[in-house]
């Protein structure tokens, strides 16, 4: 997993409610094996008008929010189902932190897993970041996980909390099986005395 310290990029305002996971990664596209490659069906359904074309009026086809790293999104982002694949087509479109006043727990838990930040922030600071994404296309935040700091260049400010151990995890690169690796020597030793007994 790649590690995360910190992310500064343009900012994408998603001013939804109750984003579920079958609205970021539907359901007919959960037939890879594979992580990777799920970035093209993200948010399909709104992204791409019938005829399979963009559609213009959808914020991440706009261009100022391509490549952007961060997402804006209203309370109870990533409800639904449990597809982790909701996590992996967001890092694998680019996204590395998203912004809301709360997330569904499994879908926390999978960002968490797959090196991506989710970042509660208090309503009235996500309202704030989410109009100043509006009324300047391609405004740039700053998500500083050494510090649990929200910032733009305008001198604004918002701390966040993160727990202890995901945060290790995370600026350290780890997912469970990294962390567990990490014990090998311990692991070998004890497979090694337990043989012998």
């Amino acid at each position: 997993m790649r590690p995360f310290t910190s992310v500064t990029g343009a900012a994408i305002p998603l001013d939804r409610v109750d984003v579920d996971t079958d609205q970021i990664i539907p359901k007919q596209f959960l037939k890879r094996v594979e992580r990777s490659g799920y970035g093209d069906f993200l948010f399909f359904d709104w992204r791409f008008l019938p005829d399979g074309s963009p559609d213009p009026s959808f914020e991440l086809n706009h261009a100022e929010y391509k490549g952007a790293p961060i997402l804006l999104a209203g309370r109870n982002f990533g409800c639904g189902s449990s597809r982790e694949h909701a996590a992996w087509a967001l890092a694998d479109f680019g996204i590395r932190a998203v912004l809301a006043p709360s997330f569904a727990d499994i879908f926390l838990t999978n960002c968490f897993q797959n090196g991506l930040l989710p970042v509660a922030l208090p309503e009235l600071a996500l309202r704030e970041l989410m109009a100043k994404a509006q009324a300047r296309p391609g405004y740039r935040v700053t998500v500083d996980l050494e510090r649990c700091l929200v910032s733009d260049d305008d001198g604004w400010s918002a701390s966040f909390e993160v727990d202890p151990f995901r945060r290790d995890c995370l600026l350290r690169g780890l997912d469970e099986i990294d962390l567990t690796l990490t014990h090998m020597d311990e692991i070998r030793a004890f497979e090694e005395a337990r043989t012998r007994t």
